[in-house]
């Protein structure tokens, strides 16, 4: 979750939803994002709502995390009522590193959302872990649980990358965690990957890609490094410690990312993410990328339900306190126009490997696409059949291009 929340109107203490919103739900699918705020140490990359246990203060511990989870869970059910979502058809559980929470916590977490909502019969159920968190025991607990997904943030094989980002795990750990995540029976797994840090060679991302490929996982996700104000790592290159990362070495890793996972079997589906097959899709993630519902439990979570997004307090202590108190953690809502969707909607969409209807576009819109088209930034061939869809050149320059078909 990012480390800054944007301004709204209040949340009803009670959480209570314009009965519009609560008919529309589930329509476009339904999810559950689940935020564990804890980290036993700060990446010194990381601007995400996470605190280690000396920024915890009272009110918000781990031992008691799930209970309060359960509670807003319970406010959850409540505030929707007679009008719940068909199904779950996606579980995701972020942070922060949700695995310092005990596997049977995360377990009756899980629980409860069947409990108050229902899963699906093949819903994926996602839990992110960094590798030095896992083990055989651990991994078997969740698949038992009913886990389907696993996450793993790898972000470099290389040593001296993972000691510039602060990252704990050693070289090898995350490979050999996503192999005992296999062993485990988890059929869907996922190696995170960062490039573009100061100080990684083009050597080094390549050991990476070949760790990710010899590892047997059938997702991978790749960012390139953004350097947030107010992190360790922006510090340090402000004082002139380390280079800022060069969009032209970025360009270059997103290449040879794409070059050495096509050839080992996978396909993009979305600008930073590649799976081995449809199966292997990330399928909450496209849940959010299509503009369907989900709900956010824990402090900083957002949701989006029916047109109305709101976003929770952000601290564990403030948020433990107002479920306590009975009230809704909801810091501040938003009902998003339609000129705001359609915004949202081309930004997203036009990230996937399918890209976009040419005829949701204005005719402004149509216009930049014909732009886009013509320097090679949107495929000949989809555009002919009606749709907006990225060449590899447009995928490193994706930004651009929405700004083209956007009023």
């Amino acid at each position: 979750m990012p480390g800054v929340l944007p301004e709204g109107e209040p949340v009803p203490r009670d959480g209570a939803l314009p009965a519009a919103a609560r008919r529309a739900v589930g329509a476009r699918g339904f999810g559950v994002y689940v935020h564990v705020p804890f980290c036993a140490s700060r990446c010194g990359y990381c601007d995400f709502n996470t605190y280690t246990a000396a920024e915890l203060g009272g009110g918000g511990s781990r031992e008691t995390y799930a209970d309060t989870v359960l509670a807003e869970l319970a406010l959850a059910g409540r505030v929707l009522g007679d009008t719940p979502p068909p199904r779950v058809d996606t579980v995701f559980v972020g942070g922060g590193t949700p695995t310092l929470l005990p596997a049977d916590d995360l377990a009756r977490i899980l629980d409860g959302i069947d409990r108050t909502w229902g899963l699906a019969a093949d819903a994926e159920v996602t839990t992110e872990a960094n590798p030095e968190t896992v083990n055989p025991e651990s991994l078997r607990t969740l698949r038992a649980a009913g886990y389907t997904r696993i996450s793993l943030g790898m972000q470099s094989a290389a040593p001296g990358v993972l000691a510039i980002l602060d990252r704990q795990h050693s070289a090898g750990r995350a490979t050999a965690a996503a192999l005992e995540a296999r062993d485990a029976g988890f059929d869907h797994v996922n190696l995170d990957l960062i490039y573009g840090t100061p100080g990684e060679s083009a050597e080094d991302f390549a050991a990476s890609l070949d760790q990710v490929v010899a590892a047997g996982v059938d997702h991978v996700s790749a960012y390139a490094l953004i350097v947030e104000d107010g992190t360790r790592l922006a510090a340090r290159m402000r004082r002139g410690e380390l280079p800022y990362p060069s969009d032209d070495v970025a360009a270059d890793r997103y290449l040879a990312a794409e070059a050495a996972l096509t050839s080992a079997g996978f396909s993009w589906y979305e600008v930073s993410n590649w799976a081995r097959s449809d199966a292997g899709r990330c399928r909450h993630n496209l849940l959010y990328w299509t503009g369907a519902d989900w709900w956010g439990l824990g402090p900083g979570a957002h949701s989006h339900v029916g047109g109305v997004r709101w976003w929770n307090v952000k601290h564990p202590t403030a948020y433990a306190q107002r479920l306590a108190a009975g009230e809704s953690p909801g810091l501040a809502r938003e009902v998003l126009t339609p000129d705001e969707a359609h915004m949202e909607d081309v930004m997203l969409r036009l990230r996937l490997a399918e890209g976009l209807p040419l005829s949701g576009l204005d005719e402004a819109g149509r216009a930049g696409a014909e732009r886009a088209r013509a320097g090679g930034l949107l495929d000949d061939g989809a555009y002919a059949a009606g749709r907006a869809v990225l060449t590899l050149r447009g995928r490193l320059l994706a930004d651009a291009v929405v700004r083209d078909l956007l009023p």
